[in-house]
């Protein structure tokens, strides 16, 4: 019997290579610090993640609150100049139209904008053949009634939504909780440092001679803290956090069910944010006494507590405060701007998962938002 060989010409040869890499379009929504960290990151790895994983990163529009550039086939490094030129107002809804109209496909919206208006259009990208990833937590933190709500119009379009910059910035925290939790494993409680600028001004505090003023007004010139100070003094981010943690392990708990210690003197809540900076001197005292009242080798820490029996769904205690910690302590061992997080679990017993690292920064969160975006990409893929 004879052996037929086939030859395929050179125009007729298929390009392995080329089918087998996948085009994924991304729509950027916020060019902030953290925004802008992101596509730089982008551009830098486009061409290794083309040749060492067949994956293809296009934005094909980068928008802010008012403007939108659109491109096709991609915006590149030059996007800031072309948006100036090129940018128009624009509309979620016309983002949707371009991507249908384009026939663009595997479609990821990123959301690194702060504002907790844009949330409200999370559904219907998803229904459009949008996933999900976002920076901005306001959607994890709306009502329990909002919150599942979501994840059923996720579940319908079978979307993904991730989310791990919520918390923890960079660190694999809510992706070791949801497993955790997933595999049936009992997890007791959640303690730690949540916020990255509380966790530099009380580690500055507690060491040194400095008033707190002094370390509050450090803090703000290195970047650690938001423009207004008070959004973190205040305690709300911390709260934020724990709750969506609570919400990881299925606690049907609100907000409003935070307990949440607020560390600016009531004076200085309302006032404008001048008048706050001027007055800053108001705070030494009382921090002061806090300091010396503290016992032999211990130190403040700002702690976020997530206990009691976390198997009932509304079971759970969250609690947000100043504690006294002792200097031998993994918390009290905290340097810098680190956040860090204990997590208990049945089978851990006594000694906690203990997950580490920075906990702010816009390129750290720059780059946990990557991440989730390659998650979803080898799903695609």
């Amino acid at each position: 019997m004879s052996t037929t060989i086939l030859e395929i010409s050179e125009e007729n040869k298929i390009d392995i290579a080329a089918l087998q890499t996948r085009r994924i379009h991304l729509a950027i929504f916020g060019h902030g610090t953290v925004g802008k960290a992101f596509l730089d990151q982008l551009f830098k790895r486009q061409t290794q993640l083309l040749k060492n994983k067949n994956i293809e990163l296009v934005v094909f529009v980068v928008a802010n609150s008012t403007r939108a550039l659109f491109q096709k086939n991609g915006i590149d490094t030059h996007w800031e100049q072309d948006k100036r030129s090129k940018g128009s107002s624009y509309s979620v809804g016309d983002v949707i139209s371009f991507a249908h109209h384009n026939k663009l496909e595997n479609l990821i919206a990123i959301d690194n904008t702060a504002d907790a208006a844009f949330t409200k259009n999370y559904e219907l990208l998803v229904k459009n053949g949008f996933h999900l990833v976002s920076s901005n937590k306001h959607k994890n933190t709306n009502s329990w009634e909002e919150y599942r709500g979501l994840r059923g119009v996720l579940k319908d379009y079978n979307k993904s939504y991730l989310y791990e910059t919520n918390v923890g910035a960079g660190l694999p925290l809510i992706d070791t909780i949801g497993l955790l939790h997933q595999s049936g494993e009992n997890i007791t409680r959640i303690k730690g440092v949540f916020s990255g600028s509380l966790s530099y001004i009380f580690n500055e505090f507690s060491k040194k001679s400095s008033s707190f003023s002094e370390v509050l007004a450090k803090a703000i010139a290195k970047g650690f803290t938001e423009p207004d100070p008070r959004e973190d003094l205040c305690g709300m981010d911390v709260a934020r956090k724990l709750l969506i943690l609570a919400r990881e392990l299925e606690l049907s708990v609100e907000l409003e069910d935070v307990s949440v210690q607020n560390l600016i003197p009531k004076a200085l809540r309302n006032v404008d944010k001048e008048t706050f900076f001027k007055e800053l001197n108001q705070l030494d005292h009382p921090y002061l006494i806090k300091k010396k009242n503290l016992k032999k080798d211990t130190v403040l820490r700002y702690v976020g507590d997530l206990h009691g029996d976390l198997s009932k769904e509304d079971g759970g205690i969250l609690k947000v405060g100043l504690q006294e910690t002792p200097k031998n302590s993994m918390l009290g061992q905290l340097k810098g701007n680190d956040s860090l997080f204990e997590i208990y679990t049945e089978s851990y017993g006594v000694n906690p998962i203990v997950i580490q690292g920075a906990g702010a920064g816009a390129n750290v969160t720059a780059r946990g938002v990557f991440g989730d975006v390659l998650r979803i990409c080898t799903k695609l893929t």
